[in-house]
């Protein structure tokens, strides 16, 4: 393996910065340019006290390195992590200082990548360890370290396994039907076994599906006619002025995002311009954007002016929302009120009243409550969940292709789909193509 390295903590000024090396030669190559013992002699997993030193033999920084030899360390291969000073001057003359002695620098998620590709990691392990990096609220953080301690794997691997017994037993009836002490693989005993099979993973799909609000925050736009309050709700909700407010229709042109952590559940909030008709060319693009982004939402706060009746603006939301998950919010509950609506919730943005009530509804419509009674019987992300989608179809398919008594022989292909498709979740099957995609969302020096 080519030899790595990259800086593993923030780049910026700090107390202590860690610079990671990875490969074959990169305990050798760091002990050449260190002043203390031996690097290559010490023990594994130990740390050493001395100094980096340039190409003159002068000193650098006084570093601690901390040793790893394979296959006993995180990526598999030999690793020296060096804690050296965190200015960004001296973090450059380190890395600079390895490129000149035989390293390159990594590329993004290339431990990790290592990691899995040296069998120290499944690759739900290896998403595991960036959705601990990026946990929000303690459901994210305790899901993802669930994962790490492979429930996720577990789970997978149940679902093969009971697949891998169908597949077993339907090639030993068509191979070596003479075996007459093995199960008669029928229609008749492929229906229950299909159904079982198909009723686990839908309710694994329906857990997963509330988990990853939780975990990965749910896409909430905030929708209304101008001036109806949008982006005073914003900064409400955000405790900061995150969006200029005025009384003059049209002020929201763009999209302004953000996110907020309620509870245990994280909005990625999208506060978008008031959605009406306009000849202005700016305000018009806004407008595009405001209903691209509520086509693409999972949760839509929609705020209605409760001190003026409904304006046809306001009735053209509440019908092209009608069948979105959403929350109507009456605002300026400060004034007189002249709408009524079923289930909305009351608020005053100007006088930061009704906060308490969006947020026991919020909580309410995305079920977070009722992840703590799911013991760890979902996925994790979206990747994870399509997969497994894919190949709850394919049970589908095989089992209705067995109640209309379809040939056995090609039952199995369906039933065979399914298995290689929860074998990408775990990357027991994999194309180097998913890896690429996959790799390049984590941090660098990860």
């Amino acid at each position: 393996m080519e030899n790595i390295c990259a800086l593993a903590t923030p780049y910026g000024v700090s107390a202590i910065a860690v610079i990671r090396a990875s490969g074959d030669d990169s305990i050798k190559l760091i002990s050449s340019i260190f002043s203390g013992k031996d690097l290559t002699k010490v023990k594994s997993h130990t740390i050493n006290y001395g100094y980096i030193l340039d190409k003159d033999n002068n000193p650098i920084d006084e570093v601690l390195c901390n040793v790893y030899f394979a296959p006993k360390s995180f990526d598999g291969e030999n690793m020296v992590e060096i804690n050296c000073h965190g200015g960004t001057f001296v973090i450059e003359k380190i890395i600079k200082r390895l490129l000149e002695i035989g390293f390159r620098l990594a590329e993004r998620g290339e431990f990790s990548k290592r990691a899995f590709l040296n069998h120290k990691a499944d690759l739900t392990g290896v998403e595991a360890i960036m959705d601990v990096i990026s946990s929000t609220n303690d459901i994210a953080l305790n899901a993802s370290l669930s994962s790490l301690r492979k429930s996720t794997l577990n789970l997978v691997h149940k679902f093969r396994n009971d697949i891998l017994d169908i597949l077993a037993k339907i090639e030993v009836n068509i191979d070596y039907p003479e075996y007459e002490d093995m199960v008669d693989v029928t229609h008749k005993y492929l229906e229950p076994v299909l159904l079982e099979l198909k009723d686990k993973m839908k309710e694994i799909l329906d857990n997963s599906k509330i988990t990853n609000v939780a975990i990965h925050g749910i896409k909430t736009a905030i929708v209304g006619r101008p001036n109806v309050g949008k982006s005073s709700l914003l900064n409400m909700m955000l405790e900061k002025d995150k969006a200029i407010v005025s009384n003059i229709p049209g002020t929201t042109r763009d999209l302004v995002e953000d996110n907020l952590t309620i509870g245990n559940v994280t909005l990625n909030l999208v506060d978008t311009a008031g959605i009406h008709e306009t000849k202005d060319l700016v305000e018009s693009i806004g407008i595009k954007r405001s209903k691209e982004a509520l086509d693409s939402c999972d949760l839509v706060l929609l705020v209605l002016d409760s001190s003026e009746d409904l304006k046809e603006e306001d009735k053209y939301l509440i019908k092209i929302t009608e069948n979105k998950n959403r929350i109507v919010i009456l605002n300026k509950s400060d004034l007189k009120s002249k709408i009524k609506f079923d289930n909305a919730i009351s608020i005053s943005a100007l006088k930061n009243e009704g906060m308490d009530l969006l947020a026991k509804k919020i909580l309410e419509i995305t079920s977070i409550n009722n992840i703590t009674k799911m013991e760890g019987n979902y996925l994790n992300n979206i990747r994870q969940i399509d997969l497994m989608d894919k190949a709850y179809n394919s049970i589908i398919e095989a089992y209705d292709a067995c109640l209309n008594l379809v040939d056995i022989s090609l039952i199995e292909i369906d039933i065979k789909k399914a298995f290689d498709l929860l074998g990408e979740i775990t990357g027991e099957s994999y194309e180097d193509e998913l890896l690429d995609a996959l790799f390049t969302k984590f941090c660098l020096g990860k």
